[in-house]
């Protein structure tokens, strides 16, 4: 079961979860953009791309299909980014730029840190820079859960 908090100063919200899998497979699944097609999507709101260069300096592209969703007027969702950090099959952070942040143009900050626990991974996901995104701050610490919770569904079958 994830779990998920907002930092005190309201910059972050961070999940965790439990996968019962080698750091080296989670980490594949989030890179490989064939895998990220087959967990990060849902009848609701199904991506319809991803790419990533997978190293520092890279960019990486996450679109979906228009949806039944609706957030901040936005029904057809699209982020963007740089790698920042990559570091297999520790680490993994990228800027985040969302077409359905109230401010459009905020670069937050996404970070995936794996370590090896009780015969799995522990995954840890930092989406940081929402101190001025009160909204979708909001909208994200509820929908990492479901983001973390269905890459360890994916990973353990």
């Amino acid at each position: 079961m994830a779990s998920t908090l907002i930092t005190p100063d309201l910059d972050a919200v961070v999940s965790e979860v439990h996968i019962a899998a080698p750091p080296e497979r989670v980490f594949q699944a989030l890179i490989d953009p064939r895998q990220v097609k087959s967990w990060w999507t849902s009848d609701q709101c199904q991506i319809e791309s991803f790419t990533i260069e997978p190293r520092k300096g890279g960019r990486w592209t996450y679109d979906t299909k228009k949806s039944s969703l609706n957030v901040n007027g936005v029904s057809q969702f699209h982020c963007d980014g740089e790698v920042l950090e990559y570091d297999p099959p520790r680490l993994l952070a990228y800027t985040w730029i969302a077409n359905w942040h109230e401010d459009k143009a905020a670069r937050t900050v996404v970070r995936w840190e794996l370590s090896p626990k009780s015969g799995g991974t522990l995954l840890k996901v930092t989406h940081s820079g929402l101190t001025n995104l009160p909204a979708s701050r909001k909208d994200y610490s509820g929908g990492w859960t479901g983001v973390v919770e269905q890459l360890k569904k994916f990973v353990e079958q």
